[in-house]
Order: structure tokens, then C-alpha cells, then sequence
């Protein structure tokens, strides 16, 4: 038989490769895709079963083939690792995928909605420019002590260096130098500025998501962390229990009395009341996982 069942992608920049087998388990296609050809391809196909890695673009992948009547299931890079052959290349990438989507036992990564992937760029974004405005701060510092103009460590003290520069008289620092020095100046007012426009679209964000909402009112919470784990993710009944949301919140946060006494501690506590799906949801979503189909 040559129906396909179950298909392995592999996603590139440019080349995919996809190895598909029937229900006997034999390989009925093992080849590549160009960009262009994949949505094309995928057309003619009858709905089957799809696997990919959820690394970058797999998102949209995901949510284009699902559009053409394919299930699709997204797994971790870690997780499809485990079932690569032999030496590591892309049409191997591709086998192990389209056997590792098959395990019943598999845990899949839920695809995000273009709302939450364009929340989370949000955050992406504005981790972006905060790195930038930290490395020009650093810069601005040690380029302006070599001139022998030194102030104390943190952010709050980069507007002494900016006074020092707003003014021509001062005979510190060259002509030359100063010219330079101030387009760095500009830029780093850009990057607070763009910075501060991204904290309003996020605190907007978190206003109009109510699960960002609950979140900040946690103790120690705040709008940025609110939003960017209510983005981050996509369903947080995807975790059994608290402690895998745990961990991607806080990571490595469970120490003290609380590991020692096998306690969760309060913030911990909050969460999971937060994050959990009343009990009949919850038993159907264990139904949900235990029908998927191999």
C-alpha cells in the first residue's frame, strides 16, 4: 500500500526534507521540498498525520498545514533526538521526526495562534532592545573613562555622562571624540524611547488578556512577565502538573525548606490555582491525549 499515514518534516531556510510511511511502516516518500513547493505538495495529499520540530517557523508551518486538513503535532527538538540514526543530517532528521510523532507516549508543543506569536514577538522584541541599550550604555561608559570621566555603576547614573556631553565648553573630551560620542547618545534616547512605546503595547496586552490579568496579580509579578508568560504559553493545561510551568517561569526555583519538606511553596501555589482547569476539563483532556492517533 502506498497511502501515506504519517509524515516527518524536516524545516530549513530553504530546503525541506519529508519522509513519509504507511500503515505498514514501509517508506513511501523520502524526498525534498523547495520553500515555494511545500504548501503546493502537501495540497494534493489526502490528511494525514504530520510532525515537525517546534524551532522556528513551525509555528506558521503548523498552522498552514493544518488549514490544508492535516493534523499536525509540533515536538520538541530534545524529545525527536532520541530516535535519530546513526550520524545526524536532515533527511535523518526527517526519519526520526516521522517515527517519533508515532509514539503513543509523545509530548507535542501546542501551536500558537498568530495573536500569541505576534504577543510574544512583542517581548522578543523588547528583550532585543533592552540588550542593545545596555551594550551602548556599557560603551558610552568606557569609551568616556578613557578621557578620565567616570561615574558609579547603573543606569540611573548615564545622565551625569549625558550632561557631560550636552555640553560644548567642557575641555575634557575632543572635539572628534564628542561628535561620536553624541550619535551614541542619540541612539541610546532611540532605544529608550522604543523601549517605553513596546511597555505600552505590553501593559495594553495584558489588559485585554485575562489570563495576563490574573497573572499580575500575583505577588512579585509584574505586566512585562505577566504578558510574556501568558504569551510564552500558548496552553497552560499542556502541563500535567505545576512544575513544568514552574520551571520555565523560575527556573531552578524550587530550593530551601519548601524541596526539603516536600512542599510547594505559596507563589508556587498560586500558579497552579491560576493555571488549572477544573477537574472534569482536566479528565478530558487526559481522554484527549490517550485517543490521539499514532
Amino acid at each position: 500500500m502506498t497511502e501515506i499515514i504519517r509524515i516527518g518534516v524536516d524545516i530549513a531556510k530553504n530546503v525541506f526534507e519529508v519522509h513519509a510511511v504507511n500503515a505498514q511502516e514501509q517508506v513511501v516518500v523520502r524526498r525534498s521540498l523547495r520553500r515555494n513547493q511545500v504548501l503546493a505538495w502537501f495540497g494534493k495529499l489526502p490528511p494525514c498525520l504530520i510532525g515537525m520540530e517546534a524551532c522556528g517557523t513551525a509555528t506558521h508551518w503548523a498552522r498552514e498545514l493544518s488549514g490544508l486538513g492535516h493534523t499536525v503535532r509540533l515536538i520538541p527538538p530534545a524529545y525527536a533526538k532520541a530516535y535519530v540514526r546513526r550520524n545526524k543530517n536532515d533527511p535523518a532528521d526527517a526519519r526520526a521526526i516521522c517515527e517519533a510523532v508515532g509514539r503513543p507516549s509523545m509530548r507535542f508543543v501546542p501551536i500558537k495562534t498568530v495573536e500569541q506569536q505576534g504577543e510574544a514577538v512583542t517581548h522578543k522584541a523588547r528583550q532585543l532592545l533592552i540588550k542593545q541599550q545596555t551594550m551602548t550604555r556599557n560603551s558610552l561608559r568606557g569609551l568616556m573613562a578613557e578621557f578620565g570621566i567616570v561615574v558609579p555603576q547603573g543606569p540611573q547614573h548615564i545622565s551625569k555622562l549625558l550632561v557631560i556631553l550636552a555640553d560644548p565648553e567642557d575641555p575634557r573630551i575632543p572635539a572628534v571624540a564628542r561628535t561620536a560620542l553624541n550619535a551614541m547618545a542619540d541612539l541610546l534616547a532611540a532605544l529608550e524611547q522604543q523601549v517605553e512605546t513596546l511597555d505600552k503595547t505590553i501593559r495594553a496586552q495584558v489588559r485585554a488578556n485575562p489570563i495576563a490579568r490574573r497573572l499580575d496579580t500575583i505577588p512579585g509579578f509584574g505586566p512585562i512577565l505577566s504578558g510574556a508568560i501568558a504569551a510564552i504559553v500558548a496552553d497552560p493545561r499542556h502541563f500535567d502538573s505545576g512544575r513544568g510551568l514552574r520551571r520555565l517561569a523560575w527556573p531552578g526555583a524550587a530550593t530551601g525548606r519548601h524541596r526539603r519538606q516536600g512542599q510547594t511553596r505559596p507563589d508556587q501555589q498560586t500558579r497552579q490555582r491560576i493555571f488549572a482547569a477544573p477537574a472534569g476539563e482536566r479528565r478530558d483532556r487526559g481522554a484527549e491525549r490517550k485517543e490521539c492517533p499514532e
